[in-house]
């Protein structure tokens, strides 16, 4: 060692190192290895956690398929909120009670599903905006549709507000909503018709008016 003319010298310096730093030395490696093994332990059982809601969303699904009865899946549901599984199993519920024209359990599942997993959440949105208007709960639909991140949906967005909208008697506000979506969206024809049929509303909510 630099500095130490003699063998017995460097051994002193070494004691007399550990003397004044081994404590902070096996703290700090202690410390380090607590927060690997915490990390190891945390994905393990975060990776645990998933696999066991995987397994629990397949015996739900088989379930359903075998009985057509969304018991299972909304106790999966219920159960398992914080994983991926849960919106998915909520769009099977929804839809289910689409079929049945059960609404109001429609829209639970997709409120649900709304507030899950964010790469999901704006599919969740979209349909729960459909199935308010279906309820003529317009503006609740509207802010729905103001909740949806992703520009990709753009299109879709602005369709449905157009939808809330006409509904709403707001024939300008559609107009320019079915406008948005058709330049997003060119060359489709189910938009077109309901663009062009403002002109009709308009002219029979007048005439409703005037009765």
């Amino acid at each position: 060692m630099i500095g130490y003319e003699t063998e017995e010298q460097q051994v002193q310096a070494i004691k007399q190192f550990w003397k004044d730093n081994g404590m902070v030395i096996v703290a700090g490696a202690v410390v380090g290895l607590g927060l690997l093994w915490g990390w190891r332990y945390y994905n393990d059982s975060k990776l645990g956690a998933q696999e066991s809601a995987s397994v629990s969303y397949n015996k739900s699904v088989e379930s359903f398929v075998e009985n057509q009865n969304t018991e299972e899946l909304q106790s999966f549901v219920d159960a398992n909120s914080d994983t991926g599984y849960a919106p998915l199993a909520a769009f099977i519920i929804a839809q289910q009670a689409v079929d049945k024209q059960d609404y109001v359990t429609a829209k639970e599942a997709l409120q649900a599903a709304a507030s899950g997993d964010k790469t999901i959440a704006d599919i969740a949105k979209l349909r729960l905006a459909k199935i308010q208007i279906q309820l003529e709960e317009y503006t609740q639909a509207i802010t729905t549709l103001d909740s949806v991140l992703s520009d990709a949906y753009e299109g879709q967005v602005e369709e449905l507000r157009g939808d809330a909208l006409i509904a709403q008697g707001d024939f300008d506000g559609a107009q320019n909503a079915y406008t948005k979506a058709l330049a997003l969206s060119e060359n489709n024809p189910n938009l077109e018709m309901k663009r062009d049929n403002i002109a009709y509303a308009k002219t029979k909510n007048l005439g409703d008016d005037l009765e």
